[in-house]
């Protein structure tokens, strides 16, 4: 049974005719994806994934019904909800179109991959509710061109990506040109890929990412000048750990690798010192 679910509702509509709509609302920020080559390779970099699929964003469904062809339970979720009732009618019975906010969206507690075309402006915001969910394993998502460069640390990391890199492994699969939407928008996408670590880099989460927070706030010229001035760790300590991590005296928190990190935490935060709050200014 083909299923659409209403925000705060079991209702179930079933029948009747799809019909496709290329143009996005632009109230919504929707950009459609229409190019088939992107299309055929996000659905390869999920067919690798196992589980069931949730889809953030499923407009008129031109991921949606490729990725049904796996046979998977997929989950499509849609704000707009004209085009939520229209896409439900057409999905086969192993698809379940919900009608809600991708913000609000309760993500399953179970073993999942996620996937969509992000709306560009809400990106950062589904970026940080997703990351904070528990249950999904791999997100293939096609994002603003800058952002998957940021966020998988090419050319410089930025800080909600070191802040999680600990956990998820970010990777920059393409370049998707502003022609394969519609409308157009006036910058490109890239297909970011995000996978679960099977073993995190660091256990102590909480601590973890308020130090780099701070490290990435504070002031000196130069990371090992901010990281000896946040009163965690003695100069010797810290060039120590660039010495051994190949890090330049000079380098600034963007340049750090996933491991560089990890190694910065691991090297430099005294474990007597870890439970104490960091200092206020």
């Amino acid at each position: 049974m083909r299923r659409f679910v209403l925000p705060g509702s079991d209702r179930v509509i079933r029948g009747a005719t799809f019909m496709v709509h290329q143009g996005g609302r632009q109230e919504l920020g929707q950009n459609f994806l229409v190019d088939d080559a992107v299309i055929a390779h996000i659905g390869d970099l999920v067919a690798e994934t196992p589980g069931p699929i949730v889809e953030l964003g499923a407009g008129d469904g031109a991921l949606t019904l490729p990725l049904s062809r796996y046979g998977r339970p997929v989950t499509a979720v849609e704000i707009d909800p004209r085009r939520a009732g229209r896409l439900a009618r057409h999905v086969p019975p192993n698809v379940e179109v919900v009608n809600a906010d991708i913000l609000r969206f309760r993500f399953p507690r179970h073993p999942h991959v996620v996937v969509g075309n992000v709306p560009f402006h809400l990106t950062t915001s589904i970026m940080r509710r997703l990351l904070a969910a528990n249950g999904w394993q791999a997100a293939v998502l096609l994002v603003q061109w800058e952002v998957a460069r940021r966020r998988a640390g090419v050319g410089g990391a930025s800080m909600l990506t070191a802040v999680w890199w600990p956990w998820y492994e970010f990777e920059v699969r393409s370049r998707v040109p502003a022609r394969a939407f519609r409308p157009a928008p006036s910058v490109d996408g890239g297909l970011l890929r995000m996978r679960r670590r099977p073993v995190p880099l660091v256990d102590e989460k909480g601590p973890y990412q308020d130090f780099v927070r701070r490290v990435f706030t504070g002031r000196g010229r130069g990371l090992l000048e901010i990281v000896e001035r946040a009163g965690r760790a003695d100069r010797r300590t810290v060039r120590d750990w660039a010495r051994a991590a190949r890090v330049k005296p000079y380098a600034l928190p963007k340049d750090l690798s996933a491991e560089q990190w990890a190694s910065l935490w691991r090297d430099t935060m005294p474990a007597c010192g870890r439970a104490r709050p960091w200092p206020s200014r």
